[in-house]
């Protein structure tokens, strides 16, 4: 009898601990890492919104930077800045570049609506040149899920 009484034990306390949390801690870096399933999109598979209420939304200040003319080699960093003008946490889930060299920075944490954040990419433009457009994706709980930002610039060979 108390054998069955601490196996029962051991399986209450183990469910109680994996419904615990809805964020895990990435082994590698310690960042927080948002589990895709608390995330509700209203939107359905035709595009049409089904629910209109306590969706996130981000706004952007701008989503095209033009990093005009620079030179093979040079790196150049810029923020794309946005504020979450819904009624529901904004949770970025992925930003991922066109190409290896553009790299995204993006928040981890879920952003607070009303509250603002940032999207720092960076462009290494090591063995490019000519005219470029580089892409940076992201994933999000918004509707629709995904919005593009977009780094258009000249490369010119160095000196």
């Amino acid at each position: 009898m108390r054998t069955g009484l601490n196996y029962a034990i051991i399986l209450t306390s183990m469910l109680v601990i994996s419904c615990g949390s809805d964020q895990k801690k990435n082994e590698k870096n310690g960042e927080v890492i948002v589990s895709p399933d608390i995330v509700n999109n209203p939107e359905t598979a035709n595009g049409e919104i089904t629910d209109k209420t306590g969706v996130p939304k981000y706004d952007f200040e701008e989503i095209t930077f033009d990093l005009g003319t620079i030179e093979s080699g040079e790196s150049v960093t810029h923020e794309f800045k946005f504020k979450n003008s819904g009624d529901k946490d904004l949770i970025i889930s992925q930003a991922k570049g066109s190409c290896g060299c553009t790299q995204p920075e993006y928040p981890k944490n879920p952003i607070a609506p009303g509250d603002e954040g940032v999207i720092k990419v960076t462009f290494n433009s090591t063995g490019i040149s000519g005219q470029i457009t580089k892409n940076i994706t992201l994933i999000a709980n918004t509707t629709p899920n995904t919005k593009v930002l977009t780094i258009t610039g000249e490369v010119i060979k160095s000196k």
